[in-house]
């Protein structure tokens, strides 16, 4: 499949009704979500015939691209009901029921660490160590208040998950916090894109229109 046409067919994806700031829900674009699935495919071989995991999966863009870009099975893990609600609407408008699978749960701990910092949810992602061969998400960025590290814990859940290679979105800022926390984990990093995330205004503290956030579309791969 093309790009343009990827592109296209994701337009019709649904997006949150009613988004929740806490959980800092902005909706993947079409744009952004084919351009990460077509790359993982087209230039890594990522995807087709893949097993596939979407952390954070929302209203589950980036589930839909993964089966259309041709991946065997896909998982989507959300916390929020309503989320997966529409994410489910979704999955039966484009009738890919028979390859993508949803599931409610946190990767965070209920519990927090010793200096108040999100802690992994151990039962959760364990159970789930490299059953997948590819992990796509586009995290929290941990700016509201309790979620700070969000960002990374969702990257090391997908690290813990993944096989071989996780596709991830993150503030360009956090580019060589990142790259030297995924060594330490046995991945090496690399940028694939720079590219801008189109924040839309969605909630009451937005002033502008929309806001553009310089965000690095990642690569990271398991070192053999």
């Amino acid at each position: 499949m093309k790009l343009k046409q990827l592109e296209g067919y994701l337009g019709d994806v649904a997006a949150f009704r009613e988004p929740k700031v806490q959980l800092e829900q902005y909706p993947t674009t079409a744009h952004l979500a084919s351009r990460i699935l077509y790359t993982a495919e087209s230039s890594f071989g990522d995807i087709e015939h893949k097993a596939v995991v979407d952390l954070g999966c929302g209203c589950g863009m980036l589930s839909v691209a993964a089966t259309m870009m041709g991946a065997r099975s896909v998982v989507g893990i959300d916390i929020d009901a309503d989320a997966l609600e529409i994410a489910q609407e979704n999955i039966d408008e484009f009738d890919i029921g028979d390859t993508v699978d949803l599931v409610r749960a946190s990767l965070c701990a209920d519990a927090v660490g010793s200096e108040g910092e999100l802690l992994l949810n151990e039962h959760l992602v364990g159970g789930m160590a490299k059953k997948f061969d590819t992990a796509v998400l586009n995290p929290p960025f941990g700016t509201k208040p309790g979620n700070k590290g969000i960002d990374l814990l969702f990257l090391q859940a997908a690290c813990l998950m993944a096989e071989s290679a996780v596709y991830s979105l993150h503030k360009s800022s956090t580019r060589e916090f990142l790259v030297r926390k995924a060594q330490t984990w046995g991945f090496d990093c690399e940028v694939l894109a720079e590219l801008k995330f189109d924040v839309p205004m969605m909630y009451k503290f937005h002033k502008k229109k929309s806001v553009d956030i310089a965000v690095d579309l990642l690569r990271l791969s398991r070192k053999k």
